[in-house]
């Protein structure tokens, strides 16, 4: 890495406007193209505080700074573009989160890496709406929490209720949500408003190692922990009526309920053994990176397959497990509102994932070229008249739903031309740490956090209370801000707010 002053580094920093910087060539050694990262005046600060702060003597240890990882993203062979940092963006493993990269397919030697995608494969967010209103819920909201958090396996080694053996488990990996159709834990309209149907095509269950099976199977419609949670919420604010009525949401006051979560151990195994392999494969093809966590395979090498097809199935594996705890939170509507869910018309709005990368057509320099998208924690935000968009939101664009963090707001946006062509359809995925973990645990205390959710009139189910700093509103950027910089930047649009009025969390 280069070590420089930090003035120094900001000679590669360049203010494009209000909401973009770009990083130039040269930033970090062997850069292939340009980067530029998105902010507002609040966030600006905060990244240019990280680089600052990595420039001091004797900083060693972490991860490195947001603007770097963009920075040695760029050096990566095959890209093309820029490498994009979106307004949540905080440094991980190998890209950081909330980068987002594309890579030319009839590049030879264009590369995957699994650090673009992330451990947790296909973490996402699924909307359900009901036709309740926060009148019909306030009185039952302890009642419903307690009976989603009964429903809904939550914590760190959660186990699942839906009945699952070793062929399930195949054949989940294979069809995705095609399998939660046939069991009978869907509805047939939910596959359609869901990213790629809810099912990748290229998956092979046998390029899954036995390890990652035996850690998925009994982890199946299990919420784990961490960021993870499912929340019942109040549309608090309409800003596009119109598109808000296209995915069912009439007015403010209507309940709806998030659900938040991705492959578990299944999809992190998937990712380490990715990686062993592809340290192998670098040396064999002699492919230099900037950072060893950017561990990365050519796409068309075996190990790049390979690891395509896994990742696919862990992508399975996470729309399965999501379908699942939709059937077990209309269960729980159901029985509480002592109805059926399709009376409730408890109808999934949409499923977007965050950690994942998939092979597209987008303009690059005036042609149609056909890309590998690493989008990591980024949400695809394709415009009005995509064809990969279900019927219902041609007119509209797709909906994007960012999940805000335990106490605070979400969003629905709505995908943008500007942004397919400004960043490869792609926005952010949510509020992005600002505080690392441990720093959260040493900052924090648990029981402060829980009393303001209280205050708050939030009604909370946890099941390890432990790791609640971890996740406290002061843990993360202002998911408004990064909404507001998305909206403002033109990536995409503001659509609708919701605020929780319940938490399950792991």
């Amino acid at each position: 890495m280069v070590v420089r002053p930090y003035n120094d580094e900001l000679q590669y920093l360049e203010k494009i406007n209000d909401h973009c910087w770009r990083i130039k060539k040269g930033f970090q050694p062997n850069m292939n193209v340009e980067g530029c990262f998105y902010v507002n005046s609040r966030l600006e600060r905060l990244m240019l505080e990280e680089l600052k702060n990595s420039c001091r003597p004797g900083a060693v240890g972490g991860f490195l700074p947001g603007v770097k990882q963009i920075a040695n993203v760029a050096a990566l062979p095959g890209i093309v573009g820029r490498s994009i940092g979106l307004p949540d963006i905080h440094s991980g493993y190998g890209f950081a989160i909330g980068n987002m990269a594309a890579f030319d397919m009839d590049d030879p030697l264009s590369v995957v890496s699994p650090g673009g995608v992330g451990f947790d494969i296909n973490c996402g967010v699924r909307l359900l709406r009901t036709n309740l209103y926060e009148k019909d819920v306030q009185p039952l909201k302890e009642q419903l929490a307690q009976s989603l958090f009964d429903h809904i396996p939550v914590g760190v080694g959660s186990k699942g209720i839906i009945p699952m053996n070793a062929r399930d488990l195949e054949e989940a990996l294979e069809m995705g949500m095609d399998w939660s159709l046939r069991e009978g834990y869907v509805w047939a309209e939910d596959k359609e408003h869901c990213e790629e149907y809810g099912r990748m095509l290229n998956a092979d269950p046998a390029k899954v190692s036995m390890r990652a099976k035996k850690r998925g199977l009994p982890q199946l419609g299990t919420l784990g922990a961490g960021n993870h949670y499912a929340e019942i919420q109040v549309v608090d604010e309409i800003y596009d009526k119109w598109s808000a009525s296209k995915m069912g949401i009439e007015e403010k006051g209507q309940v709806v309920v998030m659900i938040h979560s991705g492959s578990r151990g299944f999809g992190h195994q998937v990712a380490t053994d990715a990686l062993v392999q592809m340290e192998k494969a670098m040396k064999r093809d002699n492919i230099e990176v900037n950072d060893r966590q950017l561990a990365c395979a050519r796409i068309n090498s075996v190990e790049g397959q390979d690891y395509l097809k896994a990742m696919a199935a862990a992508a399975n594996f996470a729309w399965v497990n999501r379908s699942s705890m939709t059937f077990l939170t209309r269960q729980a509507f159901a029985k509480m509102f002592n109805t059926t869910p399709d009376d409730l018309d408890m109808h999934v709005i949409y499923d977007v994932s965050h950690n994942i990368a998939k092979v597209e057509n987008h303009m690059v320099e005036g042609k149609e070229r056909k890309l590998l998208v690493h989008r990591k924690g980024s949400t695809r935000a394709f415009p009005p008249h995509h064809p990969l968009i279900p019927v219902d939101y041609q007119l509209t664009g797709q909906p994007v739903l960012v999940g805000g963090t335990m106490g605070t707001c979400s969003y629905v946006l709505t995908g943008t031309e500007q942004g397919m062509q400004e960043t490869f359809g792609s926005t952010c995925h949510g509020a992005g740490r600002a505080l690392s973990r441990a720093k959260s645990r040493r900052n924090l205390d648990y029981k402060e956090v829980l009393d303001k959710l209280d205050q708050l009139g939030i009604a909370i189910r946890v099941a390890s209370p432990k790791l609640v700093m971890e996740e406290a509103p002061e843990s993360y950027k202002d998911v408004t801000d990064v909404v507001d910089t998305c909206h403002a930047a033109g990536i995409s649009k503001k659509c609708i707010k919701m605020r929780p009025i319940a938490v399950i969390k792991g």
